[in-house]
């Protein structure tokens, strides 16, 4: 808790109206965090656990920086327009491993993953009509396919990770589960540091990228896209090049790291978290709950790796149960 407001964030430049806030977004932050840690279900049990009086929450309360404690409406406000912050200090703590040479993003991985929505699921007949059959449906969710999972009625958590003996994300971006995971590679390549692009030598990445849009945005960052490409009948020379290098020994070395780095990682911060399926209902609030446990993840491997853990990435038993 102490290292989140160490740790030093960018600034939002954008003005807002109204009134400013009562309390900052990184005390929000904190409390928000609060709630992953203890794994509380809701903004009403946020806001019982700090107002408990027992010696441990009054700590827990005075290290979020709170002098008085925030309404339920109001962590519900918060929560629904804090994402954009998050997603910019997730980039914020990907350059800090980066800057601190805890990682080499020499070479890097982006993926995405299907999450299932809280509550039952909206058919596809009943959402073209509008109609909302029963209580209990998040009408925000939306159907994605996966090639390993198939139809899922949910959300999408795209990341791009480092790769080798630390595994971190780097970015992070958060929709509906019906968009396609090339849609999103701009925003996330966009969303790195200059510090990391100009170090990145090979991004892997699954048959999803597989798009001549994204070979060229990724050569034009001066680094190679390297993903399983389909031959056709009619296969262009600049295709055929792409498709002998990933066939190359170099090629399959690096699109190889995927299995145990981006892969790993996303099975591990949903297994942590247990965000899978999302605990909440509605975009904005499961957007900021996934979103901070990337984050959380994140602060959790940097601690262990300025205190010398033996293995960074283990942080379950740091968590409440």
């Amino acid at each position: 808790m102490y290292l989140i407001g160490l740790i030093r964030w960018p600034h939002n430049n954008k003005s807002r109206s109204g009134r400013p806030y009562v309390y900052s977004p990184t005390v929000i932050l904190r409390c928000l965090v609060v709630r992953i840690w203890f794994r509380l279900d809701s903004n009403r049990a946020l806001h019982e656990y700090l107002a408990m009086d027992l010696w441990y929450n009054k700590k827990v309360m005075k290290v979020c920086g709170l002098s008085r404690i925030p309404s339920r409406r109001t962590f519900d406000r918060r929560m629904a327009t804090i994402s954009n912050d998050i997603k910019n200090r997730i980039t914020a703590m990907g350059e800090l491993f980066v800057r601190e040479k805890i990682i080499d993003p020499s070479v890097i991985s982006a993926d995405g993953t299907l999450m299932k929505a809280k509550g039952f699921v909206w058919h596809k007949s009943s959402m073209e009509q509008g109609l909302v059959p029963r209580s209990g449906i998040d009408t925000d969710a939306r159907w994605g396919f996966s090639h390993t999972k198939g139809w899922i009625f949910g959300y999408k958590l795209h990341l791009i990770s480092s790769t080798g003996s630390i595994i971190v994300p780097l970015a992070a971006d958060f929709t509906t589960a019906n968009i396609p995971d090339n849609q999103m590679y701009n925003i996330l390549t966009a969303s790195l540091p200059v510090t990391i692009i100009k170090r990145i030598l090979f991004m892997s990445a699954d048959p999803g990228y597989d798009d001549h849009e994204l070979y060229d945005l990724s050569n034009s960052m001066e680094f190679r896209l390297v993903c399983p490409i389909k031959r056709y009948k009619n296969t262009s020379e600049e295709r055929i090049k792409l498709i002998e290098f990933y066939e190359s020994n170099v090629g399959q070395s690096i699109y190889s790291l995927r299995s145990t780095s981006i892969e790993p990682l996303i099975g591990h911060i949903k297994s942590a978290f247990r965000i899978d399926p999302v605990p909440v209902r509605g975009y904005d609030k499961v957007c900021a709950i996934v979103m901070l446990s990337v984050l959380l993840y994140q602060l959790l491997v940097y601690y262990n790796c300025k205190t010398d853990r033996d293995n960074p990435m283990a942080i379950k038993y740091m968590l409440a149960t």
